[in-house]
């Protein structure tokens, strides 16, 4: 019995199949690194990393993209991640956007030479989304930290205990270490997204707006600042993240502006505890694994609903939880948090992780605070549970036609 065939059984029966999957530590949900894409300019770089490794005595190399990773790579500074770590031994990049190999969108062959320019290696990667590469398309077996992966499962086995204690009892005892790391970067990047006035690179020349957003918002009543002070924090890390500066994935370098924005709206208006903001992270990363392990985190495999859509579940059960909210509450916000982005497509504009991404960030992070506030006033019944929306945002992102993920070939792509 496949993994796939499982979807429709029980989650009793699912159980029984845990040993297969291994679902690795939300540290790697959250990855600190540059921009502007995890899976076009992380993942390639950590590819390069790895071939380089495997033959580092190569008189020079070369190098091919497949499919959505060369559609959109050079928007997304593919190669320059390449290049910075092959350096002059990189001959060439051959780019490939028609051709998709069978294992994952996003491929990429590499290629060693001796001396006499006689091929000694070449070897495949494909980049799975979140930063994360494998040579076969499947995400790697890494070690193995939560035995539970559905929610129902983990709801069902906590009793009375909060979604964060189940993170920390089966975490290394150094996550809290990690997450501090993580929280202060968070805060770096809007901070710094929030005092640079310069243009984003690329063939669009957009002005960064978060500055002069901020300005603005700040002219506002306390209720409507406090409420669009979340979009402008979204804005200013996505315009970070734009530049090639360093953030977070949170679970995706497009979709890094939304949990910072919430948690940092948080921190600012209700309560500064940097103690309550981990355990939201641990949450947060809780259900970023969830999404990455039964469906998918990459724009390219699922389109922005994986990336957009699985960041505003994140920050809904995040804030719900820094709220007040029981398991079953974050369980609800969470839900409406990817549910309400069913079906959205990955068409960015000149391939560019700008339009439409930047405004995307900060839109679902407004939603995110609503899902979570309405899961709060509600009385937490639901006919959709947050796992069926996993799997059917992971069936309609296998629907949509590959010109809607990632390949700047439909959609808004073609503005």
């Amino acid at each position: 019995m496949t993994l796939i065939l499982t979807i429709t059984l029980t989650s009793s029966f699912l159980l029984s199949y845990t040993s297969y999957l291994k679902v690795e530590s939300i540290k790697h949900i959250f990855k600190i690194g540059n921009g502007p894409s995890s899976s076009h300019t992380m993942g390639p770089m950590k590819a390069a990393r790895e071939f380089m490794a495997a033959a580092p005595d190569a008189a020079h190399y070369r190098v091919t993209l497949y499919g959505s990773l060369a559609a959109t790579g050079k928007g997304h500074f593919t190669d320059i991640a390449i290049s910075n770590v092959l350096g002059d031994k990189l001959e060439n990049i051959d780019w490939q956007p028609t051709t998709f190999l069978p294992e994952h969108p996003n491929g990429m062959e590499f290629f060693a030479y001796d001396e006499n320019s006689d091929l000694f290696l070449n070897k495949r990667y494909f980049s799975v989304g979140g930063g994360d590469i494998s040579e076969d398309g499947k995400r790697r077996d890494n070690k193995q930290v939560y035995h539970l992966f559905t929610m129902n499962d983990i709801l069902n086995n906590i009793g009375n205990r909060k979604l964060w204690e189940y993170v920390a009892q089966c975490e290394d005892e150094d996550l809290w270490g990690y997450l501090g790391e993580v929280w202060v970067q968070m805060r770096n990047a809007i901070h710094e997204g929030l005092e640079h006035e310069s243009t984003l690179p690329g063939g669009l020349e957009l002005p960064r707006k978060a500055s002069t957003m901020y300005s603005r918002v700040q002219a506002m009543n306390s209720s409507l600042q406090r409420r669009y002070s979340t979009a402008v924090y979204a804005f200013a890390v996505a315009e970070e993240n734009a530049s090639g500066h360093q953030i977070v994935t949170a679970p995706t370098c497009g979709s890094c502006g939304v949990l910072p924005a919430v948690l940092y709206t948080y921190y600012q208006y209700y309560e500064q505890n940097d103690k309550k903001i981990l355990h939201a992270l641990a949450t947060a990363g809780l259900i970023g694994n969830l999404i990455k392990y039964n469906a998918s985190i990459s724009g390219a495999e699922v389109g922005c609903q994986g990336e957009v859509g699985a960041a505003c579940a994140m920050a809904a059960g995040a804030f719900c939880q820094l709220m007040g909210g029981s398991s079953y509450q974050v369980e609800y916000a969470a839900e409406m948090g990817l549910e309400h982005h069913l079906g959205l497509t990955c068409d960015p504009v000149c391939g560019l992780v700008q339009v439409p991404c930047i405004e995307r960030n900060a839109f679902a992070s407004i939603r995110a605070i609503d899902a979570a506030i309405f899961a709060l006033i509600s009385d937490g019944k639901h006919i959709i549970s947050f796992d069926r929306v996993v799997q059917v945002m992971k069936a309609t992102g296998h629907d949509l036609p590959s010109l809607y993920k990632e390949t700047a070939l439909g959609g808004l792509a073609l503005q």
